[in-house]
């Protein structure tokens, strides 16, 4: 099985940012590598990581820039992590256990990304590795957003300005001098076995002084995302509705399979292209009424309906309620419509 690794467009975001500062045409380079416009509106959504590293690096190469990846990576916070992450971070009540959840939850942020803990002497090495990209150039650029995004972690526990001793690369990469300068006290080492970072086995035991343990994670936790045909295609589907879907020979490209592959791969699951794009539509509708008040025209038209007469009657045909009616119930706490569909029409 071919694995498709998966981002959310929340790390692609300040990559985007820092090359249309420097006057770099963003939407026409997106639009090159089969990705979504609007990113900022799309930030849980997700989209193929591959296609993310080569506009990040072409952005680079062709605005002279240096080092994209480490000023990318300054721009992020523990705050664009996932709720789901941060939520399950705030409950920790040490650094070790947040650690372990980090490693649990990894594949929400990238839907490949294997985390895992490694004691080292006096230290313990935070590994990740994606899988399904070796052999891939300029996965630096996805190495810093993963080191950092371990980085944020620790520091809910040991302060905002700790830095780790030693930040390792999978990729054979050497931090320009700039970046040296920036963490005069890490070392910085390159073709490791996967990248990692070192924090020192005392702060592991660091309790939480956040001290929430009032919200905990739901009942219904969400669960690590799967890597077939058709978890890669729902969750990948909602980052491209507003722009009228993705076609089947667009998607088939992005899954690196034939239509006719693709179409055989979704026979086997019980489905279709057509209803698999229904669904994502209709999902996305029914987010936006339930805990939005956007208006209904702007509902159908992100969700992809070429007009709202189009919308009200592709919702009606699923829900039997009218967008409008769905969102009266709903308030009225009447209402189990969005639910029910999904699961049966399917």
């Amino acid at each position: 099985m071919t694995v498709i690794p998966l981002t959310r467009c929340q790390f692609l975001i300040p990559f985007a940012e820092i090359h249309s500062e420097i006057g770099g045409p963003t939407a026409a380079l997106l639009a090159k590598f089969q990705l979504p416009a609007s990113l900022e509106e799309k930030a849980d959504h997700y989209v193929p990581l591959l296609p993310a590293v080569r506009f990040a690096t072409t952005a680079q190469e062709s605005q002279g820039l240096s080092e994209i990846a480490f000023r990318a990576a300054q721009r992020l916070s523990f705050d664009h992590l996932s709720e789901a992450m941060r939520v399950r971070i705030r409950h920790a009540p040490t650094l070790f256990v947040a650690l372990q959840q980090m490693c649990k939850w990894a594949p929400i942020e990238d839907t490949t990304l294997h985390l895992w803990l490694e004691p080292c002497g006096g230290s313990m090495k935070v590994c990740s590795r994606l899988i399904g990209t070796e052999g891939i150039s300029h996965l630096e650029i996805s190495q810093w957003l993963q080191n950092i995004f371990v980085m944020h972690i620790v520091r809910q526990f040991a302060g905002a300005n700790w830095s780790p001793r030693v930040i390792a690369f999978e990729a054979h990469y050497t931090p320009s001098i700039e970046v040296q300068l920036y963490w005069p006290n890490t070392r910085f080492i390159s073709g490791q076995k996967a990248s990692w970072i070192e924090v020192p086995l005392e702060l592991v035991s660091l309790t939480n002084p956040a001290n929430d343990f009032l919200q905990t994670p739901s009942k219904n936790e969400l669960q690590p995302i799967g890597r077939d045909v058709v978890s890669v295609l729902r969750l990948t589907l909602p980052a491209y509705l507003d722009e009228g879907g993705l076609t089947i020979t667009q998607a088939a490209e992005m899954l690196r399979l034939s239509v006719r592959s693709l179409q055989r791969k979704l026979s086997l699951a019980g489905i279709t292209y057509a209803g698999l794009l229904e669904q994502a539509r209709f999902n996305n509708a029914i987010k936006l009424l339930s805990d939005t008040e956007t208006k209904i025209i702007d509902i159908a038209f992100s969700s992809g309906y070429a007009d709202p007469a189009h919308f009200a009657r592709a919702f009606r045909r699923i829900s039997g309620c009218t967008p409008r009616e769905f969102r009266q119930r709903r308030r009225n706490g009447t209402s189990e419509i969005g639910r029910a569909a999904d699961q049966s029409r399917y």
